[in-house]
């Protein structure tokens, strides 16, 4: 049998849910992706709860709430504590996001689900790897080797390869092949043939028109608004495709000479951009060139301003603006509260650049027609004061009595139970703090002090000390004073991580919204108040797909490029998943899988692979040749078995020779220009190499084979005369010969 690989989806298929399924590769228990929605319901991941403390290893793709949002709350609640897998920029830009997603849900909620701490927590397990790097699994994972490679849609965006005796598992979600501002295209088309192929059926009902008419009519969109007077609100994510229309705003803000402000507001924006900056070896070819040859950084923009809390906003009043919020899905966050504000307007526009979550606002408000009036909540955190700051602090102060009672009665739990083990065998005298302190008492009330003789007893580790601790400084001094070792003042790697937040010279405050910052740091007591109302929708409402996906028609062509053994679809609705699955199935001979929530499917490869060891008396008799950095050799051997083990063995009887055999790959171009630097007249006629009057080369390929690894045939023709020979001598020195 081949590598054994099981698939089981735990969220998010049959449906737009958040991405998160296991993969089992012989055994190793694989978590792709973490995700959850803006709701944050724990019901959500009762699959995952079911499997999370048997997980091996966890695989992230985005850095967005969709893939990673439920990591804090499963290593909290839910047992799982396995090491975390991601790109550079998906483990700091997903803190980022998480930072966004707890302050935007803290500040209008007793939001317990998770804190801070864990969401730091969550993210000091992370192992971070560069695209094509090639990971090595240890332990149960020994011999299985993960690879991220650049998926495009949002920075950091990784397709997983995972590799097992020589089968491999592409997972393959949310990629987009089309080449962006700030992003390549993915890399999934030049895999060939793995045994297994996950991918999703997001978009496979959706096509896509032409990039630079679609960017055209959303800034005709928004300078129509803002010349009416009006305000655009845009709904983004944290740190996610917010920052291909950041560019874009820049470029063309810049570009017509606009003056209208534009704001980016989320608790963490200035830290994102400071972050995005640095990330510009992660980006598309033109960024990159464009700063190596110019220093020109394009996440330097000009014309956008970063602030973290509304006071920029409501300085402005009504003046004509436009505002990128989080959260995309309207439920929490800054964008929620500037919903309310503009929806009364008829001359202000909500433009929506990705599809909403199920059940949110936002999803609500992109149906065909729009509602004329929701129900929102509006909340807010104010401090206790008067007789609820009284209460609070009474209570507080009884919890706090209970605690130390329960705690001293515990510790003379604790004593009593060593004071009858020992009181049994024997043991030397214990002395208890609260009689020691008795006695204490007693003795200076009749004016003086009573001694504890200790000598020629052992006490026990339970008992009290009778005098203070005492520990002998046993530093090492030399002619300048005591001798220090310098890496007890290096700040770890560890350490480093856990300031992310904080830049040289600002605080936490300095990061996040002015107001949740002195809440957080401020231990005086806080309470939420809400109150629902009506809101009156009167503004336009507006979709655009700027969600940087590959359309239906582009997913066709890639899986059928990429020609799996086996097709695996997650993540779509209903519709578009069956749609894919037949269209598949029909147009090829894969065999297409579609598993339900919590529905087990064994994808194992037809294919069988079996380990064998070369014995040392095959390997003294085998003569290789150098390629590249390998080596390779032509091994006549027999199979045999040694300690359960397979074995390659020298074969009993002597072989017959075998047929020369040239291993290489020639390109006829780079063979035309070998002979040209040789003194050879050579041209190119009909796809063929001539060379001088009467000799052709010609290459014959196995077209059916993708990726060049059928057998090539290459044909001499012409008389035997002299150049014959002297081209076939140089063309055999093209080759490495067995």
């Amino acid at each position: 049998m081949g590598t054994s690989v099981q698939v089981t989806p735990l969220s998010g298929a049959y449906g737009e849910g958040p991405l998160c399924y296991l993969l089992a590769v012989d055994g190793f228990r694989f978590l792709l992706d973490c995700g959850w929605t803006d709701l944050c319901d724990p019901s959500q991941l009762q699959p995952l709860a079911k499997v999370a403390s048997t997980i091996d290893a966890v695989l992230l793709s985005h850095p967005d709430i969709m893939h990673l949002g439920a990591l804090p709350y499963a290593m909290k609640h839910l047992g799982l504590s396995a090491p975390v897998y991601a790109t550079e920029p998906v483990f700091r830009l997903g803190l980022l996001t998480m930072y966004d997603h707890f302050l935007s849900r803290w500040q209008i909620s007793d939001f317990d689900l998770f804190t801070l701490d864990d969401v730091d927590a969550a993210f000091q397990n992370v192992v971070r790897l560069k695209y094509s790097q090639n990971y090595l699994l240890n332990d149960k994972g020994e011999g299985i080797v993960i690879a991220p490679h650049v998926a495009g849609h949002l920075l950091g965006g990784t397709v997983w390869k995972i590799t097992k005796d020589g089968e491999d598992v592409v997972y393959a979600v949310d990629f987009n092949h089309r080449k962006e501002r700030h992003l390549n295209g993915t890399v999934l088309g030049s895999f060939v043939r793995p045994a297994v192929l996950i991918t999703d059926a997001y978009n496979a009902l959706n096509n896509q028109g032409y990039k630079r008419q679609q960017d055209q009519d959303f800034i005709d969109s928004l300078v129509k608004v803002l010349a009416g007077g009006g305000s655009v609100l845009l709904p983004v994510d944290t740190a996610g495709r917010v920052l291909e229309l950041l560019l874009i705003l820049d470029k063309y803000w810049d570009q017509r000479r606009l003056v209208y402000p534009i704001y980016f507001l989320t608790n963490v924006s200035t830290s994102t951009v400071d972050y995005v900056k640095s990330f510009l070896e992660w980006m598309g070819d033109q960024i990159s060139k464009s700063f190596e040859y110019n220093r020109d950084n394009a996440f330097l923009l000009k014309k956008i301003t970063l602030i973290i809390n509304k006071e920029e906003l409501e300085k402005l009043g009504d003046a004509p603006k436009v505002v990128l919020a989080s959260m995309a899905s309207l439920e929490v966050g800054f964008s929620h509260d500037i919903f309310v504000d503009m929806a009364n307007e008829a001359r202000n526009l909500v433009l929506f650049t990705e599809k909403g979550q199920f059940g949110t606002l936002a999803r609500m408000l992109q149906v065909d027609p729009p509602p004329k009036a929701v129900k929102v909540t509006m909340s807010k955190r104010i401090p206790l004061v008067g007789d609820e700051l009284k209460a609070y602090e009474e209570e507080q102060e009884r919890i706090k009595k209970e605690e130390a009672l329960k705690a001293s009665l515990v510790k003379e739990e604790e004593l009593k139970a060593s004071h009858g083990s020992n009181a049994k065998a024997s043991d030397p005298m214990v002395i208890d703090s609260s009689s020691s302190r008795k006695s204490s008492n007693a003795g200076s009330h009749f004016g003086g002090n009573i001694d504890i003789l200790i000598d020629g007893f052992v006490p026990p580790s339970t008992s009290v000390a009778p005098m203070f601790p005492f520990f002998e400084n046993t530093a090492e001094w030399d002619d300048f004073g005591e001798v220090i070792n310098p890496d007890d003042y290096m700040m770890k790697q560890e350490e480093m991580d856990n300031t992310l937040m904080l830049g040289p010279g600002d605080g936490l405050d300095g990061k996040i919204d002015e107001g949740s910052a002195r809440l957080l740091l401020d231990s005086s007591p806080s309470k939420v108040i809400s109150n629902e109302m009506t809101v009156q929708v009167k503004c336009s409402l507006v979709y655009m797909d700027f969600e940087g996906r590959s359309d239906g028609r582009s997913v066709k062509s890639v899986i059928a490029h990429v020609a799996p053994l086996k097709l695996v679809l997650v993540h779509g609705s209903a519709e578009a998943t069956e749609h894919l699955k037949m269209h598949c199935a029909k147009n090829s001979d894969l065999h297409v899988y579609a598993p339900q929530i919590e529905e087990t499917i064994d994808v194992t490869s037809d294919l069988c692979a079996y380990k064998v060891q070369l014995s040392e008396k095959l390997m003294s008799n085998i003569i290789s040749k150098k390629l590249g950095e390998h080596e390779i050799a032509w091994v006549d051997a027999e199979i045999g078995k040694e300690d359960e083990k397979l074995i390659l063995l020298p074969p009993s009887s002597i072989q017959p020779p075998h047929k020369s055999v040239l291993v290489g790959d020639l390109k006829l171009a780079d063979f035309k220009q070998f002979l040209a630097d040789k003194g050879l007249q050579v041209e190119f006629a009909g796809g063929a190499l001539r060379c001088g009057e009467n000799i052709t080369v010609r290459k014959i390929g196995d077209s059916s084979q993708k990726g060049g690894t059928g057998c090539q045939q290459i044909v001499i023709e012409g008389p035997l005369c002299e150049d014959y020979y002297k081209i076939r001598e140089l063309l055999y020195s093209q080759f490495y010969l067995l």
